[in-house]
């Protein structure tokens, strides 16, 4: 049988110099300071704020609720959740109707959900929307 080469010291110091730059890679993967892998959509009905808020063909984005609700060209509001199907990072920005996550950089199109650039490839989780009142409520069975 050959005998085992020992271990050099070089060997030992590469492998600490490396150890430390490898875990950069976890955290790169992980949320950045606005994004939140433990966000979570409403578990009830919850209320958004004024209707008129929204125009047509328009959409907003609600940060402390995880949601984003859309109005289409008759009018008809939509809602999302805006946790990232990718990772599970609270979307945190809204260009025109493009939702953008801070931790991949998936976008989403706020009027349908879909995904419209990767690395996202299901669409985000609608939810119940109406008009109560004036008022915007979202939720699951709002």
């Amino acid at each position: 049988m050959p005998a085992r080469p020992s271990t050099s010291r070089r060997t030992v110091l590469r492998g600490a110099a490396v150890a430390p730059v490898a875990g950069l890679g976890l955290a790169a993967c992980s949320a950045p300071g606005d994004g939140d892998s433990a966000a979570a959509t409403p578990t009830a009905p919850v209320d958004l704020g004024a209707e008129n808020e929204i125009s047509k063909g328009g959409a907003k984005l609600y940060r402390d609720h995880n949601v984003v609700v859309s109005r289409d060209g008759d009018g008809t509001l939509k809602a999302y959740s805006t946790v990232c199907t990718h990772a599970g990072c609270a979307i945190n920005k809204l260009q025109g109707t493009t939702l953008i996550c801070p931790c991949h950089g998936s976008q989403f199109d706020a009027v349908t959900g879909e995904v419209v650039q990767a690395p996202a490839t299901e669409p985000l989780t609608e939810l119940s929307v109406k008009a109560a009142n004036g008022r915007i409520v979202a939720g699951p069975a709002a």
